[in-house]
């Protein structure tokens, strides 16, 4: 989707920097102290049986088709812990979809097993047949072309990509072979005022965690050229069908993602601009071509978004997030719109040694090479983030026995000095 087609936001964060509780906000437009989906585990409510007892009988989707009549759609990745048998297995199908193909528990592009509607399809390593980027724009294609005409309709379509593995298709494998991770200021730069979690880090880094950054850093792009076939597909199939000039089109991701940031050789996370900060791309009827917006949105606000677009009544909502609709319209200046979020986030940790990282002791969790440690219990946050004309700041209180404190982010080009 070329961004001169709609609005772009410089602004869009997530209400949590990992996937599972960033696309439980997505749904809920809840922040997670709310749905208390808090990290990737079961334990942390990760399409726990009690998260779909509590939250999902009221996600926008089902909102969508029951109260709006709209036909519902998804492809892709659901939250990571789908389809164990302890979240329900495969036959269940989340509420507020008439068409369901949800991916057995976390990435892959390869060898692994759909929910096909309750029923479990399994796909090997067929390029042709089962490179799941390409699945998943030919099956949402399949909607296009059989779904009822009569009916509004609702797509959601999760690649994994550019998520590791980072397997690209063939194609494309040998694609941006002299890239590398861009080497911003902050690249392999010791964060000594910093949490204790960014300080573990070692700076510099070892060759082999800027070689393992670097590589990875290629592959995800190389992935990424799959997804934009996906989109430019979807778009063509709407404009044939004569149905793109009145389709709303999103383009998001789940969260942001570092690489050799603070000497962290990659992951997510961290309440960084780096991890928390998303692109956000809109297009659709009476939203004015090559715009760009610079007030704060977040992916609590996706949902409130699409049932106003619906003509659905918020106040009916329990959400936390407001519709930006407004915005798209040209309809809203930055005097009434918001000027804070929450980033939040309870960190993932083990009661035991790593046993490929032994002289870190327990309570860490996911470490990469050369032992750098990018989760713990205690990597648990909360923050406020703050972005008017004249500020631009983040406020975060720890879970730890450390002092909290403010962080300065250097403003939007042509505003004024952060406070």
């Amino acid at each position: 989707m070329q961004s001169d087609a709609g609005m772009s936001f410089t602004n869009a964060f997530v209400a949590s920097p990992l996937c599972c509780p960033s696309r439980a906000s997505i749904l809920t437009g809840k922040y997670p102290h709310n749905h208390r989906v808090v990290n990737n585990t079961l334990e942390g409510n990760c399409s726990s049986a009690a998260w779909q007892k509590s939250e999902e009988p009221n996600v926008f989707p089902a909102l969508l088709r029951s109260a709006a009549g709209y036909q519902t759609f998804f492809a892709g990745k659901y939250l990571n812990q789908y389809g164990r048998s302890a979240a329900g297995g495969l036959q269940h199908v989340p509420p507020g979809w008439n068409y369901w193909v949800g991916l057995d528990q976390d990435s892959r592009y390869y060898n692994y097993t759909l929910s096909v509607n309750g029923k479990p399809q399994k796909h090997g390593a067929d390029y042709s047949k089962d490179y799941l980027t390409d699945l998943l724009a030919n099956v949402s294609l399949d909607f296009l072309q059989y779904k009822s005409s009569y009916q509004p309709f609702f797509m959601m379509v999760a690649t994994p990509a550019p998520h590791h593995p980072w397997t690209p298709a063939p194609q494309y494998q040998d694609h941006y072979n002299s890239t590398k991770a861009p080497r911003d200021p902050n690249f392999d730069h010791h964060g000594k005022d910093k949490h204790w979690l960014i300080r573990q880090a070692k700076t510099p880094m070892a060759n082999s965690s800027v070689e393992f950054l670097d590589t990875a850093f290629r592959k995800r792009w190389q992935t990424l050229l799959s997804v934009d076939d996906l989109v430019e597909t979807i778009v063509q199939r709407l404009e044939v069908r004569g149905e793109l000039d009145n389709t709303y089109i999103f383009f998001t991701s789940d969260n942001g993602y570092h690489t050799g940031q603070f000497s962290l050789p990659m992951d997510k996370r961290q309440l960084y601009e780096f991890d928390i900060r998303v692109p956000l791309m809109v297009r659709g009827p009476k939203i004015k071509p090559n715009q760009t917006s610079q007030m704060l949105v977040a992916n609590v606000d996706l949902g409130p978004t699409f049932l106003d677009i619906a003509g659905y009544d918020l106040n009916k909502t329990q959400m936390d997030g407001m519709s930006f609709l407004p915005i798209l319209h040209g309809q809203m200046n930055s005097s009434s719109w918001r000027t804070d979020i929450l980033v939040e986030y309870e960190g993932e940790g083990s009661d035991v040694s790593i046993p490929s990282c032994p002289l870190l002791g327990p309570g860490l969790w996911f470490c990469y090479p050369d032992c750098v440690c990018e989760d713990a219990f205690n990597n648990t946050y909360a923050c406020v983030r703050t972005v008017t004309p004249s500020v631009n700041l983040q406020y975060c209180e720890f879970d730890d026995n450390e002092v909290t404190g403010q962080t300065s982010i250097p403003p939007p080009a042509g505003s004024a000095s952060s406070a």
